[in-house]
């Protein structure tokens, strides 16, 4: 069975009855950060980043967050032009998402537009050094996403 991938929160809601740990990503072109929400999709939390390397490699270690946390689908954020067209980030993104269908699990495509400034201001918020922002932005930039995406779910609900 392939997996579903979608931009519509009401579907993957559907592909997810019972709800479930969800994981959101921040596709870099060096970095990929991570983010988790709980079971009852009620907050999102910035969890690791990860180097990003070959397919294969960010595979593996995603595959070990998924176990780990029981993760149920995963929240991929899609990098749309402020205009809302496709460039060929949000096209990567689209690639990486069918890449990762071979797990089997519904994905959800979000628009990330403002996430990471959305991010930034939180770090900041915290007094954080930039330094210390640095090495933070992109699981934060993923929680931004993920938070969003779950936001969303609960307004998804039928």
């Amino acid at each position: 069975m392939e997996a579903l991938i979608t931009t519509s929160a009401a579907d993957f809601r559907a592909a997810l009855p019972a709800g479930g740990a969800l994981i959101g990503l921040d596709l870099g072109t060096q970095t990929i950060g991570t983010a988790f929400a709980d079971a009852g999709w009620r907050f999102a939390s910035p969890g690791k980043t990860l180097r990003r390397g070959k397919f294969g490699a960010d595979k593996e270690l995603l595959v070990a967050l998924i176990a780990e946390r029981s993760v149920k689908g995963l929240v991929i954020g899609l990098p749309l032009n402020m205009d809302a067209s496709e460039g060929p980030r949000s096209q990567a993104s689209r690639a990486y998402a069918r890449n990762l269908g071979v797990l089997g699990l519904p994905v959800l495509l979000w628009d990330e537009r403002w996430s990471t400034v959305g991010a930034e201001r939180g770090l900041i918020e915290q007094d954080m050094s930039r330094a210390k922002r640095a090495t933070r932005i992109d699981s934060a930039a993923a929680a931004v996403i993920l938070q969003g995406a779950i936001d969303a779910l609960a307004g998804a609900a039928f």
